[in-house]
C-alpha cells in the first residue's frame, strides 16, 4: 500500500513537472523581488499524508517564478510537529533546481501540532538576521487545533514580519484571523485541498506586493486610516524618519511625525474618507543620506457598521457571528437576531459597541438559520445586515471500544463507528520515552484511514489512556477513551 500511494505521489510530481516545462513564466516575475519566505509547515498527525503531498506540490509551484539568492527571494522551510524540524534554511537553496528537489524530498513528521515551539524558531529565523528586506511566514496548515499562537504572532507582526496563511479546512477561523497581517482578503485563505492550486497566483501576487522592490507603498487601506509600509534602509540607533502627510483639501494642515529608525510601517489614523493624501518618508541619518520616498493614495468612501458579517466555528449546535468593522465612538449597541428558517422562532442578543462578535449556541443540528446583526450609531441611525447559516449535522460517535493485552507493554485496540461519511480515525496514546535519560511519558498520535479497525501499540505506560476518535467530513464525533491498566497476573488490561 505504501509503495502503491508513493508511486501516485512521483506520479503526481512528475505530471506537475512536465506542466511546468511548457508554462513560459513572465520575466517580470522571476527579478521583480527581494526578500526572506519562510514556510511554516503543518507536518502532524492531523494532517493526513494527501494532504501534506498536496500542500507540498503547492509550496513547489507558488516558489517556482521566484530567482533565488541573497538580492533575490531567499526560502525556507519550517515544518511543525511535536518538535519544530528546520528542513532547510533561508540561504540554502540559491536556485530553482535546488529548491525543487529539497522540496520533493521532505517527509512528513507526524505527532502533536506544537506550533508555538515552531513560531520561537521562526522568529530566531526572520529577526536575528542582518538582511534589511521584507520577511515573509506563511503558515500553511490544516486549522486544527493551532494551539495559542497570538502573542508569538504579535511579536513577529510588531518586527515587521508580515505574516500569510493558508487553512485546508475549517479550522479555528478567528485565531487565523488574527494571526495574518492584513488585509485579510489577499493574506488569509481557506480552500479545499483539491482545489488549493486556485489561490496559488492570488497568494504570489500578494507576496510579490510585499517583497517588490519598491520603497514605500500602501498595504492597507480604510476610509479612515491607511498602513504605510517600507523597505527599512535604517535602524535602531542610526536614525530616524520624518513622514509628513497632508490631504488635497486645502483647508487641512500637514502633519508631521518622527518615526524611530527600526520601524518599517506606520498606520495613519483620523483621515477623512474618500480623500486623497500624499506622504512622504525622508530617512535621516548621520552616516549617510536617502533619497524621500513618497505614495499617493485615497481612502475609501465611508462605511457604516456593520458592513460585513461572516460565520465561523460552526458545530451541531453553535455558530459564532463576526462582523465589522469596529467602529466604538460611533456605535451605540449591536443587536444580533437569529431564527431557524424557515418560521423559528427570533431569539434576541444585544452587545456593547466593544465587541464585533458572538457565539450562537443551544442551536439545532443541521438547521439553516437567519442572522441579522444590526447596529445603533450615536447620531439615531441604525444599519443592519443578514447572513444565512447552517450548523452541523450531529456527529455519530465512536460504537465501541476495546483494548486486548498482547505481550508486555503491547495492547491490540480495536473500535467500532458508524461509516456513512467517515473519514478516518483519530488515535492517541501515552507512551514511555525511548530515551533513557528520560523517565517521562509523552503522547503520541496517530490519523488512521477509515478502513482501519484496529491497530496494535507497544511501549505504553502503566494506566496509560487510550483514545479513539471518528473523523467525519464535517469534523469530529466523540470519541471513547480507556485506561490500559495491568494487573498483577498481566492477563487483563481495561
Amino acid at each position: 500500500m505504501k509503495g502503491f500511494l508513493l508511486r501516485c505521489v512521483l506520479l503526481l510530481w512528475a505530471t506537475l513537472q512536465r506542466s511546468n516545462m511548457q508554462i513560459a513564466v513572465p520575466a517580470t516575475v522571476l527579478n521583480c523581488c527581494e526578500g526572506d519566505i519562510l514556510l511554516l509547515l503543518d507536518s502532524s498527525g492531523s494532517v493526513s499524508n494527501y494532504e501534506f503531498s498536496r500542500l507540498l506540490l503547492f509550496t513547489a509551484e507558488l516558489l517556482r517564478p521566484f530567482s533565488l539568492g541573497r538580492g533575490h527571494v531567499r526560502a525556507g522551510l519550517l515544518q511543525v510537529g511535536t518538535n519544530p524540524h528546520l528542513e532547510f534554511g533561508l540561504d540554502v537553496h540559491n536556485n530553482q533546481e535546488s529548491l525543487q528537489k529539497a522540496l520533493r524530498r521532505v517527509s512528513q513528521l507526524q505527532g502533536d501540532t506544537n506550533t508555538k515551539a515552531a513560531l520561537r524558531v521562526a522568529q530566531q529565523l526572520l529577526t536575528e538576521t542582518e538582511e534589511d528586506v521584507p520577511k515573509i511566514l506563511l503558515w500553511l496548515t490544516d486549522g486544527v487545533q493551532p494551539g495559542d499562537v497570538d502573542k508569538l504572532m504579535s511579536e513577529l507582526k510588531e518586527q515587521g514580519v508580515s505574516v500569510l496563511a493558508v487553512s485546508t479546512v475549517h479550522g479555528n477561523y478567528q485565531v487565523l484571523q488574527r494571526a495574518v497581517t492584513p488585509p485579510l482578503e489577499s493574506h488569509l485563505y481557506s480552500v479545499d485541498i483539491d482545489n488549493i492550486d486556485i489561490i496559488t497566483e492570488d497568494l504570489r501576487d500578494a507576496i510579490i506586493k510585499i517583497i517588490r522592490a519598491e520603497r514605500l507603498r500602501v498595504v492597507h487601506l480604510t476610509s479612515h486610516s491607511a498602513v504605510l509600509q517600507w523597505r527599512p534602509v535604517l535602524t535602531a540607533g542610526s536614525g530616524y524618519y520624518e513622514l509628513r502627510y497632508n490631504s488635497a483639501r486645502k483647508t487641512d494642515p500637514e502633519t508631521r511625525r518622527v518615526l524611530p529608525g527600526g520601524s518599517s510601517f506606520v498606520e495613519l489614523t483620523k483621515l477623512h474618507p474618500d480623500t486623497t493624501y500624499t506622504a512622504s518618508l525622508r530617512p535621516e541619518s548621520n552616516q549617510r543620506l536617502f533619497n524621500t520616498l513618497s505614495v499617493n493614495f485615497t481612502t475609501l468612501p465611508d462605511v457604516l457598521s456593520p458592513a460585513v458579517v461572516s460565520v465561523s466555528d460552526s458545530g451541531p449546535r453553535q455558530i459564532r457571528v463576526s462582523w465589522g468593522p469596529l467602529q466604538t465612538a460611533r456605535v451605540q449597541r449591536y443587536t444580533v437576531e437569529y431564527g431557524a428558517i424557515p418560521s423559528g422562532p427570533v431569539r434576541t442578543v444585544t452587545l456593547h459597541s466593544q465587541q464585533n462578535s458572538t457565539l450562537l449556541s443551544g442551536l439545532e443540528p443541521g438547521t439553516q438559520y437567519l442572522v441579522t446583526v444590526s447596529a445603533l450609531h450615536v447620531n439615531g441611525q441604525e444599519r443592519a445586515m443578514s447572513v444565512r447559516a447552517c450548523t452541523q449535522e450531529a456527529l455519530p460517535a465512536l460504537a465501541d471500544l476495546q483494548l486486548t493485552p498482547m505481550h508486555r507493554q503491547e495492547v491490540q485496540v480495536a473500535w467500532r463507528a458508524h461509516q456513512e461519511g467517515l473519514k478516518g480515525y483519530w488515535l492517541s496514546w501515552e507512551r514511555e520515552n525511548s530515551h533513557a535519560s528520560s523517565s517521562k511519558s509523552s503522547i503520541s498520535s496517530v490519523y488512521l484511514p477509515p478502513t482501519a479497525r484496529s491497530t496494535r501499540l507497544t511501549h505504553l505506560t502503566p494506566r496509560s489512556r487510550v483514545c479513539v476518535s471518528p473523523v467525519y467530513s464535517s469534523g469530529r464525533g466523540d470519541g471513547i477513551c480507556c485506561t490500559a491498566e495491568r494487573h498483577t497476573d498481566s492477563s487483563q488490561w481495561g
